[in-house]
């Protein structure tokens, strides 16, 4: 049976567990609550291994090594990589409320997605995949 890696965003984004609901195939989840040397080993084993790694990039994201990751895969594995950005994710301050009410969702701005934009174009030139929703990564990896 075919496998994913779910690489990408992490920081409480619920992504992973929206996408494994819509898999027909195996997959490694990285995100674990004690990070240890030997977790660190298994997810650079997998990441080797896994038919396919995907990495999901969405506005919950703090740190870029995913972006990294995913330039570096797309150039080492194309034929394995998938990159996948979603504009939204859920608000780590739930009903958080601004000056324009309450909002559960945030949202990357104009300049951050034209950035990511270009790194998805980056990724397929280089022979990856790129989608722009859980449900066309999930279509793309059962098929």
């Amino acid at each position: 049976m075919k496998k994913v890696f779910l690489g990408g965003t992490c920081n409480g984004s619920t992504w992973r567990e929206e996408l494994i609901e819509l898999l027909e195939i195996d997959y490694f989840n990285p995100v674990v609550d004690d990070w240890t040397e030997e977790r660190m080993k298994e997810e650079i084993r997998q990441r080797e291994t896994c038919d396919y790694c995907l990495y999901v990039i969405t506005p919950r994201m703090t740190g870029v090594y995913s972006i990294a990751e995913v330039v570096d895969d797309s150039n080492k594995r194309p034929e394995r990589t998938v990159f996948c950005v979603l504009k939204e994710d859920v608000n780590p301050a739930l009903n958080y409320t601004t000056a324009i009410g309450t909002s559960t969702h945030i949202y990357f701005n104009k300049g951050q997605l034209k950035s990511l934009e270009q790194v998805g174009k980056m990724v397929r030139k280089n022979g990856g995949k790129y989608f722009r929703t859980l449900e066309d990564v999930a279509e793309y990896l059962n098929a």
